[in-house]
């Protein structure tokens, strides 16, 4: 008996236009386009959830390299510090701190400036 596949085959390329809702020209209504802007745009955000932290990471040190020059003290000194003070505070709350909070910060990188310092003598 023959099998006709063509209640299957229109429900797996209306998934793949559903996935491809809120493209721009023919990539949103056929079906050719769509599917390879779907794998392309799944590819991009399998990348992208990698690429997310990473520039998170960077913003946050940017935050901190500016609130720590306020201070006069350099980014990398100011790590080095907290790491010899044995502070685990990661980059996100202390860039976090230095923008809602300032005054802990001041305190925070004092204690990292005096280590560093007693470190050296």
């Amino acid at each position: 008996m023959r099998v006709k596949r063509g209640v299957k085959a229109r429900r797996r390329r209306n998934r793949m236009l559903e996935h491809a809702k809120g493209f721009r020209g023919r990539s949103k209504n056929t079906i050719r386009q769509a599917t390879q802007r779907v794998e392309k745009a799944l590819t991009y955000v399998y990348r992208d959830r990698r690429v997310k932290k990473r520039e998170f990471r960077k913003l946050w040190i940017s935050r901190l390299n500016a609130c720590a020059r306020e201070h006069n003290i350099s980014y990398s000194q100011l790590i080095n510090g907290l790491n010899k003070a044995n502070i685990e505070i990661d980059r996100k709350i202390l860039s976090e701190l230095g923008l809602s909070a300032p005054q802990a910060f001041s305190a925070i990188v004092d204690t990292a400036r005096e280590a560093a310092q007693a470190e050296l003598n």
